[in-house]
């Protein structure tokens, strides 16, 4: 692809591996391609991040990259002294072949290591880093959770979602008295409070041992409807230890919300609190301020499925049309949509680049973009106004702080699209109308 619309798998698997308490990431490849990742998602979270690298070079990838791997562990073992190492592969440790399941196995037998060592394959053309996240957290769950303890703190399996929503998920699950495993957790990793001290390995992220009990526990609620069951976490807890799993959309939006809190109700037999039924009464009345203005709103909507599913049920829910709504290879959003609520112009396009999300824009008349900071193409040529929502954004800073679930999230993300569609509105609206009418009182 020229421009594509998502980045590649090992970033996934980075962004994944990043919410594990004492974890540190090794990139089986070259030094380019952990040096691309670790300044790509730097530049999001605006923290420092540390990958390590084998550093594949030129002999290594005609006589294989066992021995490079093994000296990186080492060197990572020595420097980081981590909880958990994750190893993830590029394109080029893939294309040589590299059993790295086989050699990390190998390499804690023969040091003797009860340090966890999980390993992912996750070469770049396989897929985009939201396959490559999942996979990993999948690779996670199934390295390292067992069912031997039962107890009471239910599973949240969440996917690239900010720290901020993060820790507004953790409100919401301390107001209906949950105990929790959230997996994974970036909310202090990836948005960590200065110190003035530096730590190599920040404080946060889903504690091991947490990790571990995980088939233990009473259910599992999962913000995931676009991946197949072969990827979901969830779904091997469940076919492994028979926990029960609810998956649902992420709760952006007046509908996925609901589905959220009716799940927690479900499962813990209570009733919501009255502080979110107020919550919830906010958003309406913010429903109702702001739809006067967005029934004139025809979004192109981009970034990881998850998100995009989410965000084009919010915007049918309050009136703006969604002509443009990035894809997945598989075509399973496609199918989940409700196209019976869109209109015929709906385009949904499948692993698809802003080149192609540019012409279909401009064919349907769009006029504002819902996404990641890389959609900054469509203002610059198109003028068409981009709210950034996801990941990543580099041209702007706080993407680490932008809210976006739950009632007040969804609040927060409407009051965003209004106001950008109001803004684009009166940039020139005087000069439109009065072009327009001056014009006709001159024939």
């Amino acid at each position: 692809m020229e421009n594509p619309c998502h980045m590649c798998m090992p970033m996934g698997g980075i962004l994944a591996l990043k919410g594990i308490e004492g974890a540190m990431v090794m990139v089986h490849g070259s030094q380019g391609c952990s040096t691309y990742m670790r300044r790509h998602i730097a530049e999001h979270f605006n923290e420092p991040v540390d990958v390590g690298s084998s550093s594949l070079n030129e002999k290594g990838t005609v006589y294989g990259g066992e021995a490079n791997l093994r000296q990186g562990l080492d060197n990572i073992i020595r420097v980081y002294q981590p909880g958990l190492i994750g190893v993830i592969t590029t394109c080029l440790a893939e294309t040589i072949g590299e059993d790295i399941i086989r050699i990390v196995n190998d390499y804690r037998q023969e040091h003797r290591l009860s340090l966890p060592i999980v390993a992912a394959n996750t070469p770049g053309y396989g897929g985009s880093h939201s396959d490559g996240y999942w996979l990993t957290v999948r690779r996670l769950v199934e390295t390292l959770a067992t069912g031997a303890e039962r107890h009471n703190k239910i599973n949240i399996i969440v996917p690239n979602i900010s720290p901020a929503d993060i820790r507004e998920l953790k409100r919401l699950l301390a107001v209906m008295e949950f105990e929790y495993t959230l997996c994974p957790d970036i909310s202090e990793t990836l948005d960590r409070p200065y110190l003035p001290s530096y730590s190599k390995l920040p404080a946060g992220g889903t504690p091991i041992g947490a990790l571990c009990r995980m088939g233990g526990a009473p259910a599992t609620i999962e913000f995931a409807v676009t991946i197949e069951k072969d990827v979901s976490p969830g779904q091997y807890l469940q076919d492994t230890f028979g926990v029960p799993l609810y998956s649902i959309p992420i709760p952006i939006g007046m509908e996925n919300t609901d589905a959220f809190m009716a799940v927690l109700e479900t499962i813990s037999g209570r009733r919501r609190p009255p502080v979110l039924a107020d919550e919830r009464g906010r958003l309406i009345d913010a429903m109702i301020d702001s739809h006067k203005y967005n029934f004139s709103g025809r979004s192109a909507i981009f970034g990881d499925p998850e998100l995009v599913y989410a965000l084009t049920q919010t915007c049918l829910e309050n009136g703006i049309c969604p002509i443009v709504v990035t894809g997945d290879k598989g075509g399973k959003l496609a199918k989940l949509l409700p196209l019976n609520e869109m209109t015929n112009e709906t385009v949904v396009l499948s692993d698809p680049d802003f080149n192609l999300v540019r012409e279909q824009a401009k064919a349907g008349a769009v006029n504002i973009a819902i996404g990641h900071s890389d959609g900054r193409f469509l203002t610059e040529r198109d003028d068409i106004p981009l709210v950034r929502l996801g990941f990543p954004i580099h041209d702007r800073v706080g993407g680490q702080r932008l809210l976006s679930i739950g009632y007040t999230g969804t609040t927060l993300v409407l009051d965003r699209i209004t106001n950008t569609l109001l803004a684009a509105k009166y940039q020139d609206y005087r000069k439109t109308m009065f072009s327009k009418y001056y014009k006709q009182s001159q024939v």
